[in-house]
């Protein structure tokens, strides 16, 4: 029992250590067919439930009644329990939503529902004034105070057109930025992830039946930064990691791209964490502590969003981008020059070459090729120190330097 809870904490220890040093330990790359159909069943279950299903649309695009009233009554403060179930009681339906808003003597209670007739609405007022007698300024019960009000679902609609609009007009953006600032493969990929992040997001609004209102619109547009963000950070190093691969034949640039994602995958997991834990609050206090409604769709929308796009950044953009790659003759090219030094590298250890030709250099090769590679990514992240209008050789000497080094003659003054 002893040995056996040691391996597993050993197993632990060692998944924690590739997790944090990002060696490319987790083949994310090589599993992408596992990723593709994984994804792709929940893009499937997502549109057929918007097709099928819909959403569960809030007054505000469907339209409806809505009453506010204190929340102070002869009794003490009213809860919205109570006004739900004088509701109930009184129109025979359940209400769309009850919210509290304010604090102290200026905490109010609103509620909204489907269109009610003007029968339906006396009724309430006048079951909500018997049964919980809300007073007024005066402390005073009276049904004044007890207001009323039809709400059209154009300003809803508004909102939405608006909200498409901004959509489109920021995919458009960033297909531009990202097909400049890298390159059009990973702006494909980029695209086809925020498009997931949506549809996965809309789709499990309507699979659980969530009210959408114009704070979900909102929030459904406040996780595409978000989603970005991280892929453009997997992306960053992603670049960083291929440049001058083409010249180079100690890994593919799948190998590549994967080495990225666990170079950064420790980072998305940080700050996706850190992204989620104060929505999480959110939907606490909002929901638990003071009831909102309109914290709930916030929090809701963007706590889906928010794990949709960790995901597709890691598991969905960045394979998809190495699919796209190997298309390129290129890649395939070197790919093949990978794989054919890698067997004879293997058929060198087993002493079976078979081949008058082989290379028996391949060690020093790819040693070479490793300092190629650190020397590329080292120009990548450093800045060029050379002053302007002065040209610079080796290790950052001036050619005068170069010179005097090459001939053996010492730099400083000569000795008399």
């Amino acid at each position: 029992m002893v040995g056996t809870n040691g391996a597993g904490a050993a197993r632990k220890r060692g998944v924690l250590s590739r997790l944090y040093t990002g060696t490319g330990a987790f083949d994310v790359v090589g599993h992408r067919k596992t990723w593709y159909i994984s994804f792709g069943v929940l893009v499937l279950v997502c549109v057929l439930s918007i097709a099928i299903r819909g959403f569960n649309l809030g007054i505000d695009f469907t339209g409806g009644s809505q009453f506010q009233m204190p929340a102070a009554g002869a009794a003490g403060t009213i809860t919205t329990q109570q006004v739900e179930e004088v509701f109930r009681s009184s129109v025979g339906e359940e209400p769309a939503s009850t919210q509290s808003a304010g604090a102290g003597g200026s905490a109010t209670i609103l509620v909204r529902s489907e269109p009610l007739n003007p029968a339906q609405i006396a009724s309430f007022k006048d079951a909500v004034f018997q049964q919980l007698q809300p007073l007024d300024a005066s402390g005073q019960p009276s049904e004044q105070v007890i207001s009323d009000s039809a709400v059209s679902g154009t300003w809803g609609g508004e909102i939405t057109r608006q909200a498409l609009i901004a959509l489109a007009v920021f995919l458009v953006l960033v297909t531009i930025f990202l097909a400049f600032y890298f390159e059009r493969a990973m702006a494909v990929a980029a695209l086809v992830a925020l498009v997931h992040d949506v549809v996965v997001t809309a789709g499990i609004y309507s699979l659980i039946g969530f009210e959408v209102t114009p704070s979900t619109v909102i929030g459904l547009l406040t996780i595409l930064g978000f989603s970005l963000y991280d892929t453009v950070v997997v992306f960053d190093k992603v670049k960083e990691n291929t440049r001058g691969l083409l010249n180079l034949t100690r890994r593919t640039y799948g190998e590549q791209a994967n080495l990225a994602v666990n170079q950064t995958l420790m980072r998305s997991i940080n700050t996706s964490l850190i992204a989620v834990l104060p929505v999480i609050g959110l939907m606490v206090v909002g929901v638990g502590l003071l009831g909102v409604g309109t914290l709930a769709d916030l929090a809701l929308v963007q706590l889906v969003g928010i794990i949709a796009g960790a995901l597709s950044s890691l598991l969905l953009a960045t394979p998809l981008l190495v699919d796209l790659k190997m298309r390129d003759p290129r890649f395939r090219k070197q790919a093949e020059r990978v794989a054919a030094r890698r067997a004879r590298a293997a058929a060198a250890q087993s002493g079976d070459t078979g081949d008058e030709d082989l290379d028996t250099a391949d060690d020093e090769a790819l040693a070479r090729e490793l300092l190629r590679e650190r020397a590329m990514a080292a120009a990548a992240s450093a800045p060029d120190r050379a002053r302007p209008g002065r040209p610079q050789g080796k290790a950052g000497q001036s050619r005068a330097g170069q010179n005097r080094a090459a001939s053996g003659r010492p730099s400083g003054k000569r000795r008399r």
